[in-house]
C-alpha cells in the first residue's frame, strides 16, 4: 500500500513535537510505537558501525531484524543514512 500524501502533509507539517507525539499516539498502537522506535534506534546503531550482535543482545532481538536494518541502510537512496549521517554530523 502506497503512503497516503494527504497524511504526509499533515506529519510534515507539524512542528510542534508534543503535538506530533500526540498525533503518533492517536495513529498507532502502543506496540506499534515500540517497533518504530526500535526500528530507528537498531538503525542508529548499526550506522554507528555497532555490530549485530552487540544490537541483538543490547535490544534481545534476531538478527533478522537486525538484517533488515542493515539492508535499508545499504540502498543508494536511503533517506534514514543521510538524515543519521547529519545527526551525527551536528552533534560534533
Amino acid at each position: 500500500m502506497a503512503i497516503d500524501r494527504e497524511l504526509l502533509d499533515v506529519i510534515s507539517g507539524i512542528k510542534d513535537k508534543d503535538e506530533l507525539a500526540q498525533l503518533f499516539k492517536d495513529l498507532f498502537t502502543p506496540a506499534e510505537l515500540d517497533d518504530l522506535t526500535l526500528r530507528w534506534k537498531l538503525l542508529k546503531d548499526l550506522h554507528k558501525k555497532i555490530p549485530q550482535r552487540k544490537i541483538a543482545e543490547k535490544y534481545s532481538i534476531s538478527l533478522c531484524k537486525i538484517t533488515r536494518g542493515s539492508k535499508v541502510l545499504k540502498k543508494k537512496e536511503c533517506v534514514v543514512s543521510r538524515i543519521l549521517t547529519q545527526l551525527n554530523t551536528s552533534d560534533m
